[in-house]
């Protein structure tokens, strides 16, 4: 936008309107930082850029550009401040691997061990069973 002369006026009258109708900012991108700055300087609303330039009152980026977990195409205004895409995928790994390990600790009987499980008193335990003797006979099935 703003990229012709008259472009650029229509931008402009369409950032008075917003001011007019009451607006308290109106948000710009990609327009060109000429264009921009000459139209902040002539609105009393904040004008917000992204990739319009340092002429504006404000400026902005969608939070996956400055972290880089933007795996799609990667705008020019855009600046990366971390590579995170790759730190999620090496999560991913590790995350995968916990689970398979659980598995196969699982499937091997390494897992629960004794200090995973809850036991009861023995005492406790003798009248449990002691009362499962009473009623399995009235039971009519099981395992």
């Amino acid at each position: 936008m703003g990229k012709t002369a008259d472009d650029a006026l229509r931008l402009y009258e369409e950032v008075k309107a917003y001011e007019s109708a009451g607006a308290f900012a109106v948000e710009i991108e990609v327009v060109p930082v000429e264009v921009a700055t000459a139209i902040s300087q002539r609105v009393n609303i904040l004008l917000w850029s992204m990739g319009s330039g340092p002429g504006c009152d404000a400026q902005y980026l969608f939070a996956e550009d400055i972290l880089g977990t933007n795996r799609g195409h990667m705008p020019r205004h855009a600046k990366v401040y971390r590579d995170l895409a790759a730190e999620e995928d090496r999560l991913q790994r590790e995350r995968v691997a916990a689970f398979r390990e659980f598995v196969a600790d699982v499937e091997g009987g390494a897992y629960p061990e004794d200090q995973h499980v809850v036991r009861m008193r023995p005492e406790e335990l003798e009248g449990f069973l002691d009362g499962l003797e009473g009623r399995s006979s009235d039971a009519t099935g099981g395992r």
